[in-house]
């Protein structure tokens, strides 16, 4: 008998495993941009700490391993700014990813008072591009990350939140 994901608020017992497992997620992503230095790879477990502590996070576990997370804030203009989402790569393609979102978007809206959903992503990551697309989210401009990475910026209006992929 197989065991199920299930999908939590992060606690801070959980910031640990949840800055493991973005090291090892965001390595295809550094790999896309031959730059190893992309925010998440160089992210302190004590700033991870920190984010656990104030923001919208959310995990998903097998048992009791963290195998994907994701974080949400909500800015002053109501927007909420979704990030790190991640499954570990054993697990992704699945629907862990956007039951995530799920997760986080329905918090920031109905918790936090959230009116419109915000994230980026790398504009060479057409796996990301393509999950987000598929729940909702659409393109409404670039930038470029601090890392100097070209980021697409997605996104869709609170209320119309993720859908099983």
């Amino acid at each position: 008998m197989g065991m199920s994901v299930t999908i939590s608020a992060a606690t801070g017992q959980d910031a640990e495993q949840i800055f493991r497992l973005q090291y090892l997620c965001f390595q295809s992503e550094a790999a896309l941009y031959g730059n190893y230095r992309i925010d998440p790879l160089v992210q302190t477990l004590d700033s991870v700490r920190q984010e656990v502590a104030a923001d919208c996070v959310f995990v998903a576990r097998l048992g009791e391993e963290v195998v994907g997370s994701v974080r949400g804030t909500v800015t002053e203009d109501g927007a909420a700014s979704i990030a790190r989402l991640c499954v570990h790569p054993r697990l992704q393609g699945h629907g862990i990813g956007a039951r995530l979102l799920r997760a986080v978007e329905a918090a920031l809206a109905e918790e936090r008072g959230a009116t419109m959903f915000r994230l980026h992503t790398g504009h060479r990551s057409k796996g990301n591009l393509r999950l987000y697309r598929r729940v909702g989210y659409e393109t409404v401009g670039t930038s470029e990350g601090a890392d100097g990475v070209p980021m697409i910026v997605l996104e869709k209006p609170a209320g119309t939140y993720a859908t099983t992929a």
